[in-house]
């Protein structure tokens, strides 16, 4: 088989998974639960604030709105009392199940979740020359969950959450594109696209192309989370552009849009 003509590096949630009821609902849990019942965040509050492009970790993402309902309400944040662990414990809880002693147990929102591609998918990257890898924000168990329990891949290239800093620190993107570069023996040259659903992913991108390799092409492929897809004319087109803004060289509805078809059109450009 002839070596592979591009790198494809994905994002998990809200693209290969639909997380609007299990991280979305856990942040939201956690949030009415923290300011005691006072507030629970909307789909379009979360929006706004992943939109500011440096929440992408939903633990602290979480702490952050309980912060600012407090503040709204006339308290200094340095005054709000709260711990951090037991914001990650409840989340967790919430999203992973009660028993979080053992590793192996997955009984929460996680469950819950709809996949939005399949192994059938990756398959053809493969044979159309794709190399692929995913670098997530999700902690690694979660990640190992949906890519190899649920989708069924085997030994797939993963950066999740506990292998490099937070988006948008392109650190995890470079270093899965280092990881597939040297267990294919890539060439150096190859054009990586990144696909991703949020500001801080493409804003990723962007920071990759800054200080990674200047013999690659650094792509961006915002794609719209189902909940958004589902949402208003008005909303998508928003989101969308918020993602271009942020850096996205195109915008897509669904993954399985990008294509080695696809992607050799956005090399070309």
């Amino acid at each position: 088989m002839a070596p592979p003509v591009a790198i494809a590096v994905f994002d998990i949630d809200g693209v290969l998974r639909d997380v609007g009821n299990s991280y979305r609902r856990a942040l939201a849990d956690t949030v009415e639960e923290f300011t005691g019942g006072g507030y629970r965040p909307t789909s379009e509050d979360i929006d706004c604030l992943k939109g500011e492009g440096k929440w992408n970790n939903d633990w602290e993402g979480s702490q952050e709105m309980v912060l600012r309902y407090f503040e709204g309400q006339g308290q200094r944040r340095d005054a709000i009392a709260f711990d951090y662990d037991q914001i990650v414990d409840f989340f967790q809880r919430r999203y992973r199940g009660p028993n979080l002693a053992d590793p192996n147990q997955w009984t929460g929102y996680i469950t819950q979740e709809p996949l939005l591609v399949d192994a059938e998918y990756f398959a053809q990257l493969s044979r159309d020359r794709i190399a692929w890898g995913f670098f997530s924000g999700a902690t690694r168990g979660s990640a190992s969950f949906v890519l190899e329990r649920r989708l069924g891949l085997i030994d797939p290239v993963v950066i999740a959450m506990e292998d490099a800093p937070g988006k948008p620190d392109p650190t995890g993107l470079l270093a899965a594109v280092d990881v597939l570069t040297q267990r294919q023996q890539l060439s150096d040259d190859l054009p990586v696209i990144y696909a991703g659903d949020t500001v801080a992913d493409m804003q990723t991108v962007v920071q990759a192309r800054q200080i990674g390799s200047a013999k690659r092409s650094w792509i961006g492929v915002g794609v719209l989370p189902p909940h958004v897809v589902t949402g208003s004319d008005t909303y998508r087109q928003g989101y969308g552009e918020a993602l271009k803004k942020a850096g996205a060289n195109q915008v897509i509805s669904q993954i399985s849009t990008l294509t080695a078809t696809y992607i050799e059109g956005l090399h070309s450009r």
